[in-house]
């Protein structure tokens, strides 16, 4: 063969090598740009259509008979259930969990809709596949976010006639969201409706979790850092500020931290179920729990206190104040009937009372319209800027927390590598057990997310025995996991490749490593929402046409909600909770990520502390923020492609590497030397010759005119 002939077939192969990297290419582009297309049919995905069985799925169809058997009683012709409790928990105790007792979807969001003949459930993009899994085929899924999906009143208006009525009860519902739903409805003559009689706990009757009631223990200012005491006048401050006599708080996580009391009624939160009332004109303070005689006089199951409830909120053994004046909480019994008869009462001999966005429509619509002041209360904005104990108390909860995740991930990647079977299931397993081991640990801050694989790919997966995968080395392993400290709470994802990964979960894995050091490395002018620079860790997604349908960033309490409100870090905002600007010592994650449905997922999380930054220039009244590291646990350099780093990026690297080096590495190699090595090896310095700027993935379309013409002269 010449040597024409031999050039001519070089650049033949070379062009059809081209072509058919981007006929792949542009099928993986249409894969993942495939959207949904709504329809108001039930069983409206695909595992349905194929009549796919899954075990993850409750045949709901008599749990539904039976609900549209009570509609008659009291005249409606649809009943919303809510994810939420009357505190408008994120997490409801499992008494609480009437949407997944009608639905038998278990993700934390999501609304379930029930006409006459219809049944409906909204999520977000965070539990669509977990939906697809557990909804029976009876049900219709609703993608919130998706191109043509309606909303809850949208479609209640496309199904119901005018003049019907749609009923919910009013504890269950925020009074902006039901302010939201009963405007948009009333436009169609629809009304919403109140059911005082919660249709779910009617037939609900047989294997329903009893209400919570958990013994109650009180925070030691070592943790706390401020009495109790101190917070009310805090409070009553705020209250005389805005003309306010009366503030009722209605959030779980405002009680706890209002009161230095923790307890167990909610899985994976500290929190006891109850009511506050702070009565500025009396200078008085009543607080609800359930069976008070009891909890009040109640040894503590903490071993670090040996306070009784009622000795610590310096109330009698019976929760009555006498002559104790404004140094004495009155402790009440918690029920729906007490507190609404206590509101009324109160509200008739004050001229203004607080609540917050969130205060359930019941007790907000005992407030008349004159009276009302609707804002986020002094306790959420003063819970989350934490004070001087909390933020020391945070970072060595952190530090600890990193000492148990790294020890863990030294086993779980060398016996991985070895062939040693491990599950999602026995590795969420031994990682509690490593947490359990560390100072001042009182167990998960919520349930571990252990993802291999596809599994990865549900973005608030939870492991079960039908779904239980193996982790090998064959695929992605995501895990996002956090532990509740008396000083601290903390949740830090990482994405894990054992063996070779692919060259698209290493540009997808980089992306996102890339958007979480951008994020990071921002600063902002004071007074900003988080929602101002969520873009920051989304752009090098963006920049290929990738994106992740969940928030950046979620606020996290000290010893209280792995979700903390009200600041977070999400392109969208809410009309349902009270936004507030980032501000100094606010600790959020940063959290993007990227899911392939059905191969893998990617998320990495941090928590960081808002702080105070100096920048070059400095103009008149104006101050800058940025973000403090909290969490120290290395990233997966297996997954990253250096090539695609700018030098900001591998700065950043070395300098948290050093950081995870000097605040974990004494504790790990005096407790673990194996996972000091293992730590040490992730956390190796790199060398900034190896970035060559922010290179993307070839384009090979552009080899195609560039050989073409060269192939027809050869």
């Amino acid at each position: 063969m010449d040597d024409l002939v031999r050039i001519k077939c070089f650049f033949f192969f070379v062009l059809v090598t081209a072509l058919a990297f981007e006929v792949q290419t542009m099928h993986e582009r249409t894969k993942r740009s495939t959207s949904y297309s709504a329809t108001l049919e039930p069983g409206n995905w695909e595992n349905c259509k194929t009549g796919t069985t899954l075990p993850t799925r409750v045949n709901t169809s008599e749990r539904v008979r039976s609900l549209r058997n009570l509609f008659a009683g009291i005249q409606i012709q649809a009943y919303i259930i809510p994810s939420e409790d009357a505190h408008q928990s994120e997490y409801p105790s499992d008494y609480d969990k009437r949407r997944q007792y009608i639905s038998g979807f278990s993700g934390s969001a999501g609304m379930a809709v029930v006409t006459n003949n219809l049944s409906a459930l909204w999520t977000d993009g965070r539990y669509f596949i977990q939906a697809e899994a557990e909804l029976d085929c009876n049900w219709i899924l609703m993608r919130q976010g998706e191109t043509g999906v309606q909303t809850t009143t949208e479609w209640l208006r496309s199904v119901l006639t005018a003049n019907s009525k749609v009923g919910i009860s009013p504890f269950l519902i925020s009074s902006s969201r039901w302010k939201s739903y009963s405007d948009d409805l009333q436009k169609y003559n629809i009304s919403l409706s109140k059911v005082n009689s919660e249709l779910i706990d009617q037939i609900w009757t047989t294997m329903r979790p009893p209400m919570p009631s958990t013994v109650i223990n009180a925070l030691s200012m070592q943790f706390a850092g401020r009495s109790w005491q101190d917070k009310i006048n805090d409070i009553h401050t705020k209250m005389a500020e805005k003309y306010v006599d009366l503030m009722v708080i209605t959030s779980l996580d405002e009680t706890a931290w209002l009161f230095n009391l923790r307890a167990s009624d909610i899985a994976y939160n500290p929190f006891f179920m109850s009511y506050a009332i702070i009565d500025r004109t009396l200078n008085r303070t009543s607080l609800y729990i359930i069976d008070k005689d009891r909890k009040l006089t109640q040894n503590p199951n903490d071993n670090e206190t040996s306070v009784k409830v009622h000795t610590h909120l310096e109330t009698g053994p019976n929760g009555i104040c006498s002559g104790s004046g404004g140094g004495c909480t009155e402790v009440k019994e918690y029920n729906n009937t007490a507190i609404e008869i206590d509101v009324e009462k109160l509200v008739n001999e004050r001229n203004k009372v607080w609540v917050s966005p969130s205060c359930n429509y019941a007790i907000f619509s005992l407030i008349p319209e004159t009276k009302v002041y609707q804002a986020n209360t002094p306790a959420t904005l003063m819970k989350a800027k934490k004070n001087k104990a909390e933020v020391d108390g945070m970072k060595s909860a952190h530090v600890r927390d990193a000492v148990a995740l790294i020890s863990f991930l030294a086993k779980l990647e060398k016996e991985v590598k070895e062939g040693k079977l491990w599950t999602e299931l026995s590795a969420a397993e031994e990682l509690e057990k490593y947490r359990r081991d560390q100072d001042y640990n009182r167990g998960l801050s919520f349930d571990s997310i252990s993802g291999s694989g596809s599994n990865g790919a549900i973005i608030h997966y939870s492991v079960t025995n039908a779904t239980n995968k193996a982790i090998t080395t064959k695929e992605m392993y995501l895990l996002d996991s956090g532990g509740q400290y008396l000083d601290g709470t903390t949740d830090v994802t990482r994405t894990f490749h054992f063996g070779s990964p692919t060259d698209f979960e290493k540009e997808c894995y980089t992306r996102v490593l890339m958007g979480h050091i951008n994020l990071f490395l921002a600063k902002w002018p004071k007074g900003l929402y988080g929602r101002e620079i969520d873009a920051f860790a989304r752009g090098p997604l963006w920049d290929v046409g990738l994106v992740y349908r969940h928030g950046t960033g979620h606020g996290i309490g000290m010893y209280l909600s792995v979700h903390e409100g009200p600041s977070r870090i999400s392109l969208s905002h809410s009309a349902f909770t009270g936004d507030e600007p980032l501000d100094e010592f606010q600790f959020l994650s940063n959290e993007p990520g990227y899911y392939e449905p059905n191969k893998f997922g990617i998320r990495i999380e941090n928590i960081v502390m808002v702080t105070s930054v100096n920048t070059t220039y400095k103009m008149e009244g104006q101050n800058f923020l940025g973000f403090e590291h909290i969490t120290f646990v290395p990233y997966e350099p297996n997954l990253i492609k250096l090539s695609m780093l700018s030098g900001k990026h591998i700065e950043y690297l070395n300098n948290y590497h050093k950081l995870i080096q000097e605040k974990v590495g004494p504790a790990l190699k005096e407790k673990n030397l194996e996972a000091y090595d293992w730590m040490m090896q992730k956390t190796a310095t790199i060398s900034s010759f190896v970035s060559s700027g922010n290179r993307q993935p070839v384009n090979h379309a552009i080899l195609i005119p560039i050989l073409l013409p060269l192939f027809f002269i050869f």
